[in-house]
């Protein structure tokens, strides 16, 4: 029997870009049905041919990410879940996440979206500070954040995830406790805490190239890992990749399928597809995605991969993870380049596995570069 499959839908639209994203989203002042209606067809198309290309096979997680889903309509989410349902055998336990921005979230909102047969939340809160959301370029205030998980347990949510971002330009060591506490406050079952990363042709980019703002440092960001690392163990969230941690039994089954290399299938524009030993992407403007998503050619490209790209992707997201590398993947000069971190406390042995400490944690992904063939 096939291994389980998971699906991406892409929903792309925001009321507004934050000086950070650079992801394939675009700004919209509604999304009404003149707006979704026909994307959500395209979507639907693309989902019958995904159903019939992996033979209505299982899937275990569904994910909404964006953009801003939360801007469609709970009817989308309706919609599409249902054409899911038609189209897969879908795990009486799936996991369905969407993505959400506070501020487009109301009591009513999230009741509709649980009653859709959505049963996972993801808020991206990024911080607790309003200055530091100011740098950002998030709309919504501290405050929102608070009220929408009240919300969303009233409508029987019971896994939120928060997703912060620490390193922001004149962001203090006490305005990361200060966001850390107020999250860990939410009692959500998951929480990822990202670095900034600085993305290029993006308006903090520019800001930073302009000299208006400092670039992220390098201790400062490790000094602020630390910290949330400890507070976040410290009230019952173990970290099981090196960005997200959760109490047992919450950890991402949808980021999980990706990180250890299963099949997933992205439905909408810019969504990347990774079957097999196949990977390809769609068009990317939402526009050109659904005029050929409709006529069943939604790809823009893709490519198969070679042995050595499935092996330096393996072991790259593999490394990230508390379960670490199988030393039986590695050759024999990768893992003698591995012994050198084991000697510098940076990996440690686990049976089979090479798993990082939390130092290693730091630098996991040149440890990656530094052991590859």
């Amino acid at each position: 029997m096939s291994q389980p499959a998971s699906l991406y839908i892409h929903i792309p639209w925001c009321t507004r870009r934050c000086g950070y994203c650079d992801f394939n989203t675009y700004v919209t002042d509604t999304a009404d049905a003149s707006v979704t209606t026909p994307y959500i067809d395209a979507l639907v198309a693309e989902l019958h041919q995904a159903g019939r290309t992996l033979e209505h096979r299982r899937v275990a997680t569904v994910y909404f990410g964006g953009g801003t889903p939360t801007l469609m309509p709970p009817a989308g989410f309706r919609r599409i879940l249902a054409v899911v349902r038609d189209e897969f055998e879908v795990d009486g336990q799936a996991e369905v996440t969407t993505e959400a921005n506070p501020e487009t979230l109301s009591p009513g909102r999230l009741a509709e979206l649980r009653d859709a047969g959505v049963n996972r939340l993801s808020m991206g809160m990024q911080s607790a500070v309003p200055r530091v959301l100011a740098t950002l370029d998030r709309l919504h205030t501290p405050g929102r954040t608070v009220d929408a998980v009240a919300w969303a347990r009233a409508a029987g949510f019971e896994n939120l995830s928060l997703d912060l971002i620490y390193g922001t330009p004149g962001e203090s060591m006490a305005d990361w406790e200060q966001s850390v506490s107020a999250a860990l406050a939410a009692h959500p079952e998951h929480l990822s805490a990202y670095s900034l990363i600085v993305e290029d042709r993006t308006p903090l980019a520019r800001r930073m190239a302009a000299g208006q703002l400092a670039y992220p440092d390098d201790e400062d960001l490790a000094d602020k890992y630390i910290q949330a690392d400890e507070l976040f163990a410290a009230a019952g969230l173990a970290w099981y990749e090196v960005s997200n941690w959760a109490k047992p039994g919450f950890e991402c089954r949808h980021n999980l399928a990706y990180w250890r290399g299963a099949d997933w299938w992205g439905i909408g524009a810019g969504a990347h597809s990774h079957v097999g030993q196949a990977r390809w992407w769609n068009y990317r403007h939402p526009g050109t995605y659904a005029d050929h998503a409709a006529a069943g050619a939604a790809r823009a490209g893709g490519e198969t991969l070679t042995p050595a790209q499935r092996h330096a992707e393996s072991v790259m997201l593999a490394m990230r993870l508390a379960d670490g590398v199988d030393a039986g993947e590695l050759t024999p000069a990768e893992l003698a380049r591995a012994a050198g971190y084991i000697g510098s406390g940076h990996l440690v042995r686990h049976g089979s596995r090479l798993v990082c400490t939390l130092p290693g944690r730091l630098i996991a992904d040149r440890i990656t570069r530094d052991v590859l063939d």
